[in-house]
């Protein structure tokens, strides 16, 4: 028996309502909702950013049943390891593995690299210029941790195939907010996002399908960060 459906039957007045809320009354709420896919893609990424393991595994076959693949999971889970550090994901990645491995998918999947580590400083900072401006071009010359910033963060993975940029800039907001206290990060990746086209309104959807994961408080200090990035702060 899942651990869900243990709750169940221990807790079924609590899980009647949470899973009313979240699949009923914030799916289906009328100007919020989103494609399958993306809507996925936001909720693991989230889940990935507030450590929740248990229902990130709990979840992910119903994500690959409406239309994630193996590798966009991989995928999200790879990115995570950036902005949340390989002691957090680590787990993700077992959990990811075990869930692929139980419906017969052989590991490891295809590769989705598409740089060396000979070009991944050059192609990190064309690919920060084209989600933040050409002033990336030479960020990553003021220092260590933006040299590795745009090398590792932004050449190993951003570069990588399985999402696209949109995307990808989708899930490091949906990091930044389910963690808390990266404003000011959330802020930036929330103009990326924007400079992309995820503008403002279908961030606040994003922000809205992950409420049940993360709870008010992030969510609402995510929606502020939108404004304060729509407002040019």
């Amino acid at each position: 028996m899942s651990q869900w459906k243990e709750l169940s039957c221990t807790d079924p007045e609590f899980v009647e309502r949470w899973e009313h809320f979240a699949k009923e009354e914030v799916r289906k709420e009328e100007g919020q909702q989103l494609p399958p896919k993306t809507r996925w893609l936001a909720i693991l990424a989230t889940l990935l950013g507030c450590q929740g393991v248990e229902t990130f595994e709990e979840l992910l076959p119903q994500a690959l049943e409406e239309g994630v693949t193996p590798v966009q999971v991989k995928e999200v889970v790879y990115q995570g390891v950036d902005y949340l550090g390989m002691g957090r994901v680590r787990p993700f990645l077992d959990a990811v593995n075990r869930v692929l491995e139980a419906r017969g998918i052989a590991l490891p999947l295809e590769g989705q690299a598409t740089t060396t580590l000979e070009d991944r400083l050059e192609r990190g900072a064309q690919t920060q210029a084209e989600i933040f401006g050409p002033q990336m071009l030479e960020a990553w010359k003021t220092g260590h941790i933006n040299r590795w910033l745009a090398a590792n963060c932004f050449g190993d993975y951003y570069t990588r195939r399985g999402l696209d940029l949109k995307e990808r800039e989708m899930i490091t907001f949906c990091f930044l907010a389910a963690q808390g206290g990266c404003e000011p990060q959330l802020i930036g990746h929330a103009k990326g996002n924007m400079n992309l086209g995820n503008d403002q309104a279908f961030l606040g959807k994003v922000v809205s399908q992950c409420l049940p994961y993360i709870g008010y408080p992030r969510s609402l200090n995510a929606i502020a960060s939108i404004q304060k990035a729509a407002d040019g702060e």
